[in-house]
């Protein structure tokens, strides 16, 4: 055995997985196929939401409580400033069912909130343009993300604990064996006890057919636009936000540069039912539709930007059938643990997702209650 554990690709989850399993065993190599948080990966965008009022399955709650805990961890750790609390806001319709919705789920999973109506949201938050019949949840806790400081600080730490770091090494085939996994990259082998397979939109080419039959590369689009007033628009001022009002829905996140805030049309049109075979070759500049989409949204919802994409990029992510990531392993007797396919919304709960991965990818823990993540899930299809 080369190791007891390697890790296959080092982004959003796998970074994660690797700082948690080195933090359990002087035994973990991490597998990166270009270097970690590189620029055509689903890292880039610069940032993340991070809320803990979410609109999901409840069953996801434990994982965001105990990803807030670890996200606290790897800042005390690196000494690396990565989660900004700014508060968070999901602003629609009063008695709509965007708002009703969130307020179920806050009632399921006891998350700190509380309602602001447009009168007390004009006063605090100016900077959104209001309809007369909206309101908002707020989340005390929310905020925002930095994905690149997030990932480069866990593969650092990774390190500084034992863990070895192959970077510009893309994993070719992974093969079980009687006895454990082997890994191979170009006319290299190696072989360990186990595998996590973590490399997001590049995994379905290690996956088996039943898993590569429910899951697609598509492709999520960022745009930013250019505050007229930064200040107003500052982490201190302007909280991270999603927005839904009929078929419009934004989010968002403040202008951490000063200058440029993210606001990003979340629905059909932002590219995420748009399957990308290839995550090699994601198109990285907008259709005129998206571009027409985002900026007449931006127009009504902030008139304190200008209406000008000043910045977009595309990112590949794995999505599945179900909109479920797979965690778990492959089968009940397999050596391989799947740790992929989080369908443009797993950064806010990577820490949480690679503490998972790597205590039972390690031995070292079974975690209760996923049954709806398990990849064996579709092992009937």
């Amino acid at each position: 055995m080369d190791a007891k554990l390697a890790v296959i690709g080092l982004g959003s989850i796998g970074s994660m997985a690797l700082w948690q399993a080195s933090r359990l065993s002087d035994s973990v190599v991490g597998f990166e196929a270009a270097t970690p948080a590189h620029g055509r990966s689903a890292v880039g965008g610069d940032t993340r939401l991070f809320r803990m009022v979410y609109l999901g399955k409840p069953d996801y709650y434990p994982i965001i409580e105990r990803s807030r805990g670890l996200w606290a961890d790897l800042e005390a750790e690196t000494g690396q400033e990565i989660l900004t609390v700014t508060g968070g806001l999901s602003i629609g319709t009063a008695n709509g069912s965007f708002i009703t919705s969130l307020l179920e789920a806050t009632r399921i999973t006891g998350a700190e909130h509380c309602v602001l109506s447009r009168e007390e949201m004009a006063d605090r938050y100016p900077q959104h343009n209001l309809r007369p019949d909206d309101c908002a949840v707020y989340d005390p806790r929310a905020g925002v993300l930095r994905t690149d400081r997030a990932v480069s600080a866990a593969v650092a730490a990774a390190r500084a604990n034992g863990a070895t770091v192959l970077q510009n090494t893309p994993v070719d085939s992974i093969t079980e064996t009687d006895h454990g996994v082997v890994v191979t990259s170009g006319d290299r082998t190696w072989t360990f006890e186990k595998v996590i397979v973590a490399s997001g939109g590049w995994s379905r080419r290690l996956m088996p057919d039943h898993l590569k039959a429910v899951t697609e590369t598509h492709r999520i689009v960022l745009t930013w636009f250019i505050a007229q007033d930064g200040m107003q628009f500052s982490p201190e001022k302007f909280p991270v936000f999603s927005r839904l009002y009929g078929d419009r829905s934004l989010y968002g996140a403040p202008a951490v540069d000063g200058v440029t805030v993210k606001a990003s049309v979340d629905g059909p049109l932002d590219g995420r039912g748009r399957e990308t075979p290839d995550p090699d070759s994601v198109p990285r500049e907008l259709t005129r539709e998206e571009v027409e989409k985002v900026t007449d949204i931006v127009t009504e919802f902030f008139p304190g930007l200008t209406p000008t994409i000043v910045r977009s990029d595309a990112f590949p992510d794995l999505f599945t059938e179900d909109r479920h990531p797979l965690l778990g392993w492959l089968n009940e007797n397999s050596r391989v643990y799947c740790a992929t396919g989080f369908s443009g919304k797993g950064f806010k709960m990577a820490t949480g997702y690679g503490h998972i991965a790597a205590h039972e990818a390690l031995g070292k823990q079974t975690i209760d209650g996923l049954d709806f993540v398990r990849p064996d899930r579709f092992k009937t299809r």
